[in-house]
Parts: C-alpha cells; sequence; structure tokens
C-alpha cells in the first residue's frame, strides 16, 4: 500500500470513523478505585499533594463506596491508617483493625462492590518498613507469617480478593497456604508481581502516613532499571498460585506491562500510582495541560500496553467521563 492510492487519514475523517476502527477500549468495568481509611470518627481530610482524595473515616469511606458503586466501577482496594502504629504492625492483622473494619462496613452498606485489600505492614508499622526489622533491614520469612495472618484476617472480614505489596520473596505461597487450610480456597490472589523502588510514590506516603523512619525499600523493591528480573518476579508468583498480576508503577513501566502481558496468561493490572496522579492534578491545575485529555489518554496507554485492570485514583472521574 503506497500513497497515493493508500490514504490513511481517509479513516480518522471523523470521530465516527475513528470510533469504528478503534482498537483499545478504556471500559468502567476497567478501574479500580483506591481509598484511604482512617481510625476515628468523622474525619475528611484531603491530601494536600493528592487533590481531590481523602483519609477518611469508615462511615465516609462506607458512602462513597456507595458512590463508586453507583458510577459503575466495580471495585475498591483499601489502605488504613489505624489509630497507633509499633513495631510489627500489630493492628493489620488484629481482628478489629482498620481495615477489617471498613471492609465489613462497605460489605453492609454496598454488598455487591468488590472489595480488595492491600496486604502490607508499611502502614501500620511505626518504622514505615514493610516487615520485621531485623539487623536495619526487613526479615523476609519472619515478615511471612504476619502476612499471611493478615490477608487470613482481611478474608475473614468479607474481603473478595486479597493484594499482597510487600515484595517479600514466597509471600503469594503463604498467603494461599494460610487462605486454603481455613477454607477461604475461593479468595483469589492480586500479587503486586513487578512492584519498583520509585520517586512516584512521594504523595502515596503522604496519603497512608507510611514513609520509611530510616533507610528505603530498595533491599526489597524492583530496581528501576530492571527488566529481565520483571519476569523472573512475576514467574515465581505465577508457580505460588497467584490470580492476577500487577505492575506498580505503571506510566513509566508501560514496557513491562507488555513484557507481562506477552509471556504470561493470568489477567493484568496496572496501578497508576499516586506521583502519576499527582502530576496531572497539579499541571491541569495551572492550565498547562487539559486534565481530562491527558487522563484519559494515560489510562487507555496503559490498556494499549496490555493491562487488564487499571488501578487509579482518576477512577470515579474517568468513570464520569465514561458515562456520559
Amino acid at each position: 500500500m503506497f500513497f497515493p492510492e493508500y490514504r490513511a487519514r481517509r479513516t480518522r475523517r471523523t470521530d465516527t470513523l475513528r470510533r469504528m476502527v478503534r482498537e483499545n477500549f478504556l471500559r468502567l468495568e476497567d478501574l479500580i478505585y483506591p481509598m484511604f481509611s482512617a481510625f476515628g470518627e468523622n474525619i475528611k481530610k484531603e491530601i494536600p499533594s493528592m487533590p481531590g482524595i481523602y483519609q477518611q473515616s469508615i462511615e465516609h469511606i462506607a458512602a462513597e463506596a456507595k458512590e463508586v458503586y453507583e458510577l459503575g466501577i466495580p471495585a475498591v482496594i483499601l489502605f488504613g491508617i489505624p489509630e497507633t502504629k509499633d513495631p510489627l504492625g500489630q493492628d493489620a492483622y488484629s481482628p478489629d483493625g482498620i481495615i477489617q473494619r471498613t471492609v465489613r462496613a462497605i460489605k453492609q452498606e454496598v454488598p455487591e462492590l468488590l472489595v480488595i485489600t492491600d496486604v502490607c505492614m508499611c502502614e501500620y508499622t511505626d518504622h514505615g518498613h514493610c516487615g520485621v526489622i531485623k539487623n536495619g533491614d526487613v526479615d523476609n520469612d519472619e515478615t511471612l507469617k504476619l502476612l499471611a495472618a493478615e490477608a487470613l484476617s482481611h478474608a475473614r472480614a468479607g474481603a473478595d480478593i486479597i493484594a499482597p505489596s510487600d515484595m517479600m520473596d514466597g509471600r503469594v505461597a503463604a498467603i494461599r497456604e494460610i487462605l486454603d487450610a481455613n477454607d477461604f480456597s475461593n479468595i483469589p490472589i492480586m500479587s503486586y508481581s513487578v512492584k519498583y523502588s520509585s520517586a512516584y510514590y512521594g504523595p502515596f506516603r503522604d496519603a497512608a502516613d507510611s514513609t520509611p523512619q530510616f533507610g528505603d525499600r530498595r533491599s526489597y523493591q524492583m530496581d528501576p532499571p530492571n527488566r529481565i528480573e520483571a519476569l523472573r518476579e512475576a514467574e515465581l508468583d505465577v508457580q505460588e498460585c497467584a490470580d492476577f498480576l500487577m505492575v506498580k508503577p505503571a506510566l513509566a513501566y508501560l514496557d513491562i506491562l507488555r513484557d507481562l502481558k506477552e509471556h504470561f496468561n493470568l489477567p493484568l493490572v496496572a496501578y497508576n500510582v499516586s506521583g502519576e496522579y499527582s502530576m496531572v492534578k497539579a499541571a491541569a491545575e495551572r492550565g498547562w495541560i487539559d486534565g481530562d485529555r491527558v487522563m484519559m489518554e494515560t489510562l487507555v496507554g496503559m490498556k494499549r500496553a496490555g493491562a487488564d485492570l487499571i488501578i487509579t485514583y482518576h477512577a470515579k472521574e474517568a468513570a464520569r467521563l465514561l458515562r456520559g
């Protein structure tokens, strides 16, 4: 096909033509909305670095969960801010912890909404790291015991999907084992399979009060330059019976999304993280970009790269645009 007989612009001429030949689509069913549940009552505190996103007490979380469901978004993922923190993050696996109570409240208010729970220790430990500290670093195998206990407590509270984000070796297998042993073999695991040690997480650490009190997380989260290692990490999770794979962050790692899509046949999740969200919001606020168009272009780009589902703080805004 050569010009002038073939003209690629023919199918771009009108909006109807463009829609007819469109290759990738963003749907309401693709969206997962993150929420931050805070201990206390009558709390609705906007996160300064994340306009439109709040730390909220359970009654407000339940109300927003209903709004999310009515917009057609099928799922939320929960992060907790407990009343107190300690070296072992005991609120994470307490039957009456902040997330366990939040899951029950959402299920009572909106039983049809799918509830995913983030399983990690960083929001609950006073040192801000993702597990048990020994000799100045996170002890992998001791942490697995706490993560398994946390996952089981979430399942008992009514969570629909367990999502471990800690990046400990072997955590998918440990969680699968404890869930199966306690009659929760039907609960899927959405693993943060490929989670990079990224500067894009800054606003989230404000939202979840989870900034490490010493050092950083580079000894357990992935090094950003690495690509082949991502395939090894995902392969381990497949072998350990993960039901979903995830890449976090998404925007700077679209090549990794494509790699996982081509190598594995499990549902693939992209996490459109806090820094990605905040950059769009800040630029739109200054009039430098069309915020809605950049948001939708970014989300469609993640779909085009291979994502089946997208965790995004833009979910409600995107849903309203998709609904027209």
